[in-house]
């Protein structure tokens, strides 16, 4: 086993000492693969602020019960009665017709409109606060509208689901982007290995002339689509990052125009960790199939 590490920890460094002998070579083979990673990950920071920006909006889903013109006070009465009964509802907040009109006349957008009205037109309503998602409060929509005095239930929370499936969609574009790119990043691999294997032909050669066996010859192969790979993940991170950077000053100034401090957040260790080992297997595997498809080909003459 100390053996088997020692190789391999030996074959590690001459794989680095090569990479590092031909730097603008390995500098644009490392770009490439952090481009091809950087379009899918780039993506998926984003899906991921925004998903929970809609978290929050949908932390405390209303609903609003707007009521019929004829009903009367004790109808009222009996109605919220009602409703704080139906589990998953924590409140059931009246709001009379009246109160509604002064909340618009204080209105700025509203105030003008308003105050060319005749008649009040607004019904009244109650608003009820739950403590579940907004799916498990749409599941009670048949209950609420077969409520005695109801015209209307309105969720308030209904633009946030469509937000949601349209990140759901995005989502899932996004994954089939990286599929795509980790198929072209293998590619990537699989070339430039391909290209060092022609190159080091001779050396092969003699190598299996005096006695290598196959795992010592495909081993640096092997690292080099390992490190190339994990390097590539390392720029990937790198430009996602500086991109978020750049993003975070224009998201800034506009999240300040609405009373808030939003800004892109950034991936955690453990994420980091699983995009290198990601990135990592990829480059191996690209070499794996370049090895095998290319090195029974070179026997000595």
């Amino acid at each position: 086993m100390i053996t088997w590490l020692r190789q391999h920890r030996r074959t590690f460094g001459l794989t680095l000492t090569r990479l590092a002998g031909n730097p603008l070579a390995t500098l644009l083979n490392v770009m490439v693969i952090g481009v091809a990673l950087a379009l899918p990950l780039g993506g998926y920071l984003l899906l991921q602020n925004l998903g929970s920006v809609t978290r929050q909006l949908t932390g405390n889903p209303q609903v609003s019960l707007f009521l019929a013109p004829e009903a009367g006070k004790a109808d009222i009465a009996a109605l919220e009665a009602r409703l704080k009964q139906i589990p998953g509802v924590r409140a059931a907040r009246f709001i009379p017709r009246e109160q509604a009109l002064e909340g618009l006349k204080r209105s700025e957008n509203t105030a003008d409109v308003i105050a060319t009205l005749q008649v009040n037109p607004l019904p009244d309503a109650f608003v009820l606060e739950t403590g579940g998602s907004a799916a498990e409060l749409e599941r009670l929509e048949p209950e609420l509208k077969a409520l005695p005095k109801i015209a209307h239930v309105q969720f308030d929370s209904a633009w946030v689901k469509r937000l949601e499936t349209l990140i759901e969609l995005s989502r899932t574009a996004v994954l089939i982007l990286a599929t795509l790119l980790a198929f072209g990043l293998i590619a990537v691999t699989f070339n430039t290995i391909r290209l060092q294997i022609l190159t080091q032909k001779d050396e092969i050669e003699v190598s299996k002339l005096i006695g290598a066996t196959d795992a010592f010859i495909r081993r640096p192969f092997f690292h080099l689509g390992l490190i190339q790979g994990a390097l590539g993940g390392l720029a990937a991170l790198a430009i996602v990052y500086l991109c978020r950077l750049i993003l975070n000053r224009s998201i800034l100034a506009l999240a300040q125009l609405y009373g808030s401090d939003f800004r892109l957040g950034f991936f955690g260790f453990s994420d980091c960790l699983a995009l290198l080992v990601f990135a990592a297997f990829l480059g191996w595997l690209g070499a794996y199939m370049s090895v095998s498809r290319h090195l029974a080909d070179i026997e000595p003459k």
